[in-house]
């Protein structure tokens, strides 16, 4: 059983005895619940301490764990109604916007109901990371001589050296900055390169992480249509004519959602476009350590070929390792790299030193490879088991496109479909769901959802899942919807 089922199962008995005792009694010693339950102690250790910050168990150090007294006084309940009026106050004269919508965001980080299948996930599931292996790393940094000490403002320089020779080309270790994951380099990205008010052309469909992040930072995303061979050159050229826009943000390499591959002529194309209209190019290289067994060589980062500085690269650790493995690079060239970093340091003064330790030790140990090599090929496994399922049960929803790489699958619905009716069935027939409205910034061009193959157990789950999106699909299409050929495109 997993460790941290062991532990949530655990605190849920331990919680339904505290009956038997009186308030201040004390419980089983931990060596007494470990031959009860046949657990680690470390699973014990961490279920107490579950029950301790629910305020149910109060543990004394040498004496073991009571239970908790309970409050004999009810605290008042205050008055928050005042917060109506200063949060809305002038809002609508805000240059930059109090509110912010992060639903597409939260839709991909919240964890599902128990027994709720995760296709909506945005990380892989915990037996795809590598977590003896960063474990081991986090121990090993703890150890390195001043781990705790404050690390340079830029980050530590073998780690800065490390991201240079992993993003290739010219890119050298006084071009990087080390930021705390790939979202927060995307934030100091958009603040670096566009006011408030400022138009920044987008992918579409893309990230709704980086349209939250635009929307919050008060610029307006304009977008620019992608198909199967990555952002169309002609429609981003007429946009920042349109436009007058300064900034372009882009994934090159295997877009979320769709998958799609910069086509080679693009590169250049794109590159060309940029530096004509006086702009930058974001170049967000969220996923390129999740390539899939099957994948062609991979393509270059574009920042490894502009010499010019017109890119500002984002690549991070996270995806490949864990969600709370918050480490990535922000590389640019040029007087940019300096307002980069000054918003950085105003930011967040810098990333904790032991975590760059920690990914400096992973990164240089023989398990890193390792890990990356068993990741390819259980997510190519896990893609054709996605594609296999959704072939046999559900012929209806179109993938235009079948990626090489990246965690997900990205669907179009028949006609006349609504994304939200189908989310809520599939919800109710056991498994979460990312809409694809979120992933537009204006009006879509038709219904879409994304579906995780990385973030459930294995390939089980993801055929229960399908199983189950057919059922939820059956109540809300009733039969009716006009069947397209997987692969293909709806009529």
């Amino acid at each position: 059983m997993h460790q941290r089922s062991s532990v949530s199962e655990l605190a849920e008995q331990l919680r339904g005895d505290l009956d038997r005792y009186s308030p201040g009694g004390k419980l089983p010693s931990s060596r007494e619940l470990v031959e009860r339950f046949h657990v680690s102690p470390v699973t014990v250790s961490r279920a107490l301490a579950q029950l301790a910050a629910e305020g149910l168990v109060v543990t004394r150090p040498g004496a073991g764990a009571f239970r908790a007294r309970p409050r004999t006084v009810a605290e008042p309940a205050g008055d928050t109604s005042w917060q109506e009026v200063a949060l809305s106050a002038e809002g609508a004269a805000d240059l930059v916007p109090r509110t912010v919508d992060a639903s597409g965001v939260t839709i991909c980080l919240a964890a599902p109901p128990p027994g709720v299948l995760e296709f909506n996930g945005g990380y892989p599931h915990p037996s795809l990371q590598p977590e003896r292996a960063m474990a081991a790393a986090l121990a090993r940094a703890g150890r390195r001589p001043g781990a705790w000490g404050r690390p340079p403002l830029e980050g530590l320089p073998e780690l800065r050296e490390w991201f240079a020779r992993d993003i290739g080309g010219a890119v050298t270790a006084a071009e990087v900055l080390i930021a705390a994951g790939g979202q927060s380099a995307l934030a100091t990205a958009l603040r670096a390169l566009a006011p408030p008010g400022a138009q920044v052309l987008v992918e579409s469909p893309t990230y709704p992480g980086m349209l939250a992040l635009a929307r919050s930072a008060g610029l307006r995303p304009v977008p620019v249509p992608v198909d199967r061979d990555g952002v169309r050159p002609d429609l981003l050229a007429d946009a920042f004519r349109a436009t007058g826009a300064r900034v372009f943000v882009c994934q090159p390499l295997f877009q979320n959602p769709t998958g799609a591959v910069l086509a080679p002529d693009r590169r250049a194309e794109v590159l060309r476009i940029a530096r004509a209209a006086g702009a930058f190019v974001i170049e967000d290289d969220y996923v390129r350590r999740l390539v899939h067994a099957d994948a062609a060589p991979l393509p270059r980062t574009l920042v490894a070929d502009d010499p010019d500085g017109v890119v500002v690269h984002v690549g991070s650790l996270t995806k490949a390792t864990s969600p709370s493995f918050r480490v990535a690079a922000l590389a640019a060239r040029g007087p940019v790299l300096e307002r980069l970093r000054a918003i950085q340091v105003v930011d967040s003064f810098f990333v904790p030193r032991p975590l760059q330790e920690a990914a400096l030790e992973l990164v240089g140990s023989p398990a890193w490879p390792r890990h990356l090599r068993a990741l390819s090929a259980e997510l190519k496994t896990r893609r054709d088991t996605m594609t296999a399922a959704l072939a046999h049960h559900l012929p209806e929803l179109a993938l235009p496109h079948i990626p090489s790489g990246g965690y997900h699958l990205w669907l179009r619905l028949p006609d006349g479909s609504e994304e939200s009716a189908l989310t809520a069935a599939a919800l109710r027939a056991g498994v979460a769901l990312a809409p694809g409205r979120p992933y537009f910034s204006a009006e879509p061009p038709a219904a879409h959802l994304r579906l995780s193959f990385a973030a459930v157990a294995g390939t089980g789950e993801i055929t229960e899942g399908v199983r189950r999106l057919r059922t939820a699909c059956d109540e809300v299409f009733q039969g009716g919807a006009t069947s397209a050929p997987l692969g293909g495109r709806p009529g």
